[in-house]
């Protein structure tokens, strides 16, 4: 089964830019589709390679800095090719 991640990362400290880049890139070595914005990052593949991938990552993040807020949005379904209709 195919879904859709939503990560918005906020490292709660004045240089947070680098450990967002930090976790972008660590997502990126994935096999999985990544897709970034301004505002988060998306990931679109398996559920049980997201779900893993995001276990690691965010257990990782978490453990290395003090303090840390992920927002994550999960839909189902490959989401990747979505085009407004309107």
């Amino acid at each position: 089964m195919n879904i859709s991640a939503e990560l918005t990362l906020l490292p709660l400290k004045n240089d947070f830019i680098p450990e967002i880049k930090k976790f972008i890139k660590s997502l990126r070595n994935s096999e999985l589709k990544i897709i970034e914005n301004p505002l988060s990052t998306h990931v679109y593949g398996d559920y049980d390679k997201i779900m893993n991938l995001l276990d690691i990552e965010l257990k990782k993040v978490f453990s290395e800095n003090e303090s840390i807020m992920i927002f994550l949005k999960l839909v189902k379904g490959d989401k990747s090719d979505y085009r407004p209709n309107f």
